[in-house]
């Protein structure tokens, strides 16, 4: 989410100024989030509408439609300028953006993906966004959250740089599912990635076998909606 941002351009740059101490720039983890993501999903799983919940810049929301061409993604933010900014930046014709989830109908969202917004959203607000998200997504819909892992030494690091990072609240996995799990959600097992800076990036091809080992950067936690 970016609440209080009016300019992509610098929202960007306080990212990558936080980014710039593990080696990689948000490309390189919005492409490791979306790979694993696609080892998430149901086999054969081709969605007809996706929400990109906190899609800043909409980086991620045009990566999203370009893995699913034949579904509507809708990013959705809080800031109704960095939504114009995105409008502008981003015009495939299966893309839209909005500041009003309630533009987005009931039942309607065939995959719900986020990612770092949970640890922007006051802890006592976060079971409204959950019951928000739940009453979107259709039956056998899928969400998908990414979160910092609050427990690597390493992220916490990294949200110190970032300064609309600095006043954040990280969620844990266990206490995600839990959010999830009472909004009425289905919460599979947390998966972590990013276990491995850039410079022991040589290490990179075990973490396929660490992703159920709380050491990673980021996890993700799946959930479907029955």
């Amino acid at each position: 989410m970016t609440e209080g941002f009016a300019d992509s351009a610098e929202y960007d740059r306080m990212l990558e100024q936080g980014l710039k101490v593990t080696g990689e720039e948000k490309t390189f983890y919005i492409e490791g989030r979306l790979a694993l993501l696609t080892t998430l999903l149901p086999l054969g799983f081709e969605p007809q509408a996706v929400l990109d919940f906190g899609c800043g810049a909409g980086e991620t929301t045009r990566r999203l439609a370009a893995m699913f061409p034949r579904a509507q993604v809708t990013g959705y933010d809080i800031e109704p300028e960095i939504i114009s900014q995105a409008a502008v930046r981003h015009t495939e014709p299966n893309i839209s953006f909005t500041a009003a989830l309630d533009e987005i109908r009931p039942t309607s969202i065939d995959l719900c993906y986020s990612n770092g917004a949970f640890h922007h959203i006051e802890p006592s607000e976060r079971p409204s966004v959950v019951s928000g998200l739940f009453e979107r997504c259709r039956p056998d819909g899928v969400l998908a959250i990414f979160e910092n892992n609050p427990w690597n030494p390493g992220t916490r690091l990294v949200m110190r740089r970032i300064p609309f990072d600095r006043d954040a609240s990280p969620i844990s996995a266990r206490a995600l599912r839990r959010i999830l799990d009472a909004g009425g959600f289905d919460p599979q097992a947390s998966r972590h990635l990013f276990v491995f800076p850039a410079f022991l990036r040589a290490l990179r091809p075990a973490e396929k076998w660490l992703t159920r080992a709380p050491l990673g950067a980021q996890y993700v936690v799946t959930a479907r909606r029955p």
